[in-house]
């Protein structure tokens, strides 16, 4: 596995302008059957050649100057599948439109989530989710959607710098993070669709934990801003909502990553970003990233796709389209 992760990392180690730099490492990075899985509108591309004129080409258009900053970076094994799972920006100056969002002229910082499944150095199947509708925030076309709750600004990585590292895996370590998140995990699912409280999540967060949303959504500090900004709204939206079909879910040191494509199912029963309720079964493409301290959770990274979200209620997102 750690094989894995260091072919992974020297690939994009490299990857920095200009454009055909980019797309040649990531020609070599890439298999040549690769199944590539990523946010409305892009959504699936099979095959490196789709993946670099679909996905790549496009971006490296809009931002030429391109450049990756990972902030958390970690490998490890899920049903037999070796995984390297990765979170932090691109950012360089937004000179033309993407993905049908207006050109600014000025720096971007796209946030971004990524699982990589690899095999002999290579990446044979790919989930990322890109913060669209942060990018239309930055781009100053905010759609007809509420304002985020929380803080939408940029992200920080990891307030102990220490998300990416090369150093040996330490597997007692991997455990007990991987073990506090299932153990979290399985107090969601304890949510008796009346208290927040049923669910007991005091247990598992650290007291001023920090809590990173999505645009749309936003950023929250500590449990009673969290419900407020998040668990409260969501819960109220989606009272039946079940996770499952987990891609990747893998721990290294105190950091742990889980996604599933989609990875929640539920009912639309409440307004939720400002749509009213629909009734609809929906599905949710989800990545978290949480970083472990000592015998508590002090930060999680949240990415969801809400454009395809919002296009599962009805709502198509102007600009990016259907």
């Amino acid at each position: 596995m750690e094989q894995q992760k260091a072919a992974w990392l020297r690939a994009w180690e490299l990857t920095t302008p200009p454009a055909a730099h980019w797309l040649q490492r990531l020609a070599d990075l890439y298999h040549p059957d690769i199944a590539w899985h990523g946010p409305h509108p892009i959504n699936s591309q099979r095959g490196v050649a789709a993946v670099l004129a679909k996905v790549w080409q496009p971006l490296l258009t809009a931002c030429p100057d391109l450049e990756r900053r990972d902030d958390i970076v970690i490998a490890g094994e899920f049903k037999e599948g070796d995984w390297v799972a990765a979170c932090g920006h691109f950012c360089g100056l937004f000179h033309r439109d993407w993905l049908g969002i207006p050109a600014t002229g000025m720096t971007l910082n796209i946030r971004f989530g990524e699982f990589s499944r690899m095999s002999a150095g290579r990446v044979v199947e790919c989930y990322t989710i890109f913060d669209l509708l942060d990018v239309m925030r930055q781009a100053g076309t905010w759609p007809d959607l509420p304002l985020s709750p929380g803080i939408a600004e940029r992200w920080p990585g990891p307030a102990t710098r220490d998300g990416v590292s090369f150093a040996p895996i330490d597997v007692a370590a991997s455990k007990q993070s991987l073990q506090l998140v299932e153990a979290m995990i399985a107090g969601l699912m304890r949510y008796d669709q009346k208290s927040l409280e049923s669910m007991q999540q005091e247990l598992y967060w650290s007291p001023s934990f920090m809590w990173y949303g999505p645009a749309g959504i936003g950023t929250a500090r500590g449990m009673q801003n969290y419900r407020e900004v998040h668990q409260r709204p969501f819960l109220a939206a989606f009272p039946d909502r079940v996770g499952g079909n987990h891609k990747c879910r893998i721990a290294e040191r105190q950091y742990v990553a889980s996604t599933g494509w989609p990875s929640i199912g539920a009912t639309h029963r409440a307004r939720f970003l400002g749509q009213a309720a629909t009734n609809k079964q929906i599905t949710m493409r989800v990545m978290d990233f949480w970083r472990r301290e000592g015998d508590l959770l002090a930060e999680n990274w949240v990415f969801i796709d809400l454009p395809d979200l919002l296009l599962q209620f009805g709502k198509t997102v102007p600009l990016i389209g259907p």
